[in-house]
């Protein structure tokens, strides 16, 4: 029989030391260690004695089941996940309080080619699972089962049992293993019960959602060896005062994690939104400085945006530098080159720099646009509303080429744009028929010229 010890885990990081400190050493956090009661391991003879006779084949004598994607119903999910469910995978799906993780999975019973689905709550009652079914209007209520328990024995019972080809988990911070000695959340009990849970989905094919909270950081809760049990991790993204959700992936097994999925949010649950380019520029002010529009690539989907800024003389004596949506660390650096090789003295104005929709963008392809958007308010010179702006810039000041180039050109082309100033040789000499205006620039100071 295996003796029990007492350790402290950070329940941040992982991190497990002997003894209760104040502030963890790996990441810094305060007053995170929580006492865990666990079996120690089991001696070698011990485990020798109980291993069974071992296979080991070559692998060209490996036989190869693939399996055939599951549609969700839901196209943008579909896209995110690389063309559907994959049989036997474990997909964690986090996001931050009220984003619309439950909802998003609970839309998966519309789609009655999924069969049954076995929706496992630990946060809610079942008749609280029903009102929110009626409010999504889902009408075929007998395609979900709910099971109100935390218990993981007892989940895992309920599956072998009823043999779902889909199991929803939420959340796995409330699930708890009986033989681990800690409180549900705990960094012991999420990651056994997400071993556990994968050990199952590829026993018996099942696909396992699992709904994860998040961090103060933004990223999913838990050990970080969690992310290495799991198939796939998707995070829904979304500012509370805005009704996008952004759907993506941080890793796929079975798929890109470079595609995302974007919804609405409404009264009846997550819409899909088919062109995101358009509803972004919906509300977009005409004739106004300090805006302009650019076109990001979110994997295989150019998403035309609208970067708005807005210089103004500053009442402290350092002035403000916000950036909403946009990389904080890029805006410095193009604040920098403007001072340098413009000679624009921005030290006494404050700078605030936003992304039109909620939407976040990571990408040195919209540089040039922010470069742009801030000039021409600190000239107080609106941007002609039918142009598009793409290009990286650099720290001498010139504009250096984008990749994709033609797809944005294209996405630009559809919503009416007459015209784009991109960098110079990005088509080098070659350009197919677009229906736009093509305008090449080497420097910033020539798009500066020509747009502001």
């Amino acid at each position: 029989m295996s003796k029990q010890t007492i350790r402290f885990a950070c329940q941040n990081c992982g991190y497990v030391s002997p003894r209760w400190t104040g502030r963890c050493p790996e990441c810094g956090e305060w007053n995170s260690f929580v006492e865990e009661l666990i079996n120690e391991p089991r001696s070698k003879s011990e485990i020798r004695n109980s291993k069974s006779e071992i296979e080991i084949a070559p692998l060209s004598e490996v036989e190869v089941a693939e399996g055939e994607r599951l549609s969700t119903g839901i196209e943008e999910f579909d896209r995110v996940l690389g063309g559907g469910l994959m049989p036997g995978s474990i997909i964690l799906v986090a996001g931050d309080p009220g984003v619309g993780k439950s909802t998003l999975l609970m839309q998966l019973a519309r789609n009655e080619k999924l069969g049954k689905i076995l929706y496992v709550t630990g946060e809610e009652s079942r008749a609280q699972i029903r009102v929110r079914a009626h409010r999504l209007g889902i009408t075929n209520l007998d395609n979900m089962y709910v099971l109100a328990e935390t218990d993981l024995d007892v989940v895992m019972k309920a599956v072998s049992q009823f043999n779902p080809p889909v199991l929803i988990v939420d959340s796995i911070q409330t699930v708890y293993h009986p033989e681990v000695m800690s409180a549900p959340g705990t960094v012991s009990q999420v990651r056994e019960c997400s071993a556990r849970l994968a050990q199952l989905a590829k026993m018996t094919g099942t696909t396992v959602f699992v709904v994860g909270h998040v961090t103060k950081e933004g990223i999913a809760a838990g050990p970080k060896v969690l992310e290495h049990i799991v198939d796939a991790v998707l995070q829904l993204e979304g500012e509370r005062h805005y009704s996008f959700r952004i759907l993506r992936a941080y890793k796929n097994r079975f798929g890109s994690i470079n595609e995302i999925g974007i919804f609405e949010m409404r009264e009846n649950g997550m819409i899909e939104v088919e062109n995101p380019s358009e509803i972004f520029l919906s509300e977009r002010s005409f004739g106004a400085s300090g805006s302009s529009v650019t076109a990001a690539m979110e994997g295989t989907r150019p998403i035309l945006l609208e970067i708005q800024a807005l210089v103004t003389p500053t009442g402290y004596s350092v002035p403000q530098r916000t950036a909403t949506g946009f990389d904080y660390r890029r805006l410095s650096i193009i604040l920098a080159v403007i001072e340098k090789r413009m000679g624009m003295k921005l030290g006494g104005f404050d700078v605030f720099l936003n992304v039109a929709g909620g939407v976040k963008i990571d990408e040195p392809a919209v540089d040039l646009a922010a470069a742009i958007s801030v000039i021409s308010s600190y000239r107080d010179i609106p941007v002609d509303s039918s142009t598009l702006v793409l290009g990286e810039v650099g720290l001498a000041g010139e504009v250096r080429s984008v990749s994709q180039i033609e797809r944005r050109v294209k996405e630009a082309a559809k919503l009416g744009f007459t015209r784009a100033v991109v960098p110079h040789g990005n088509f080098k000499g070659a350009k197919s028929d677009l229906g736009i205006e093509i305008i090449e620039v080497q420097k910033l100071s020539e798009a500066v010229k020509l747009l502001v």
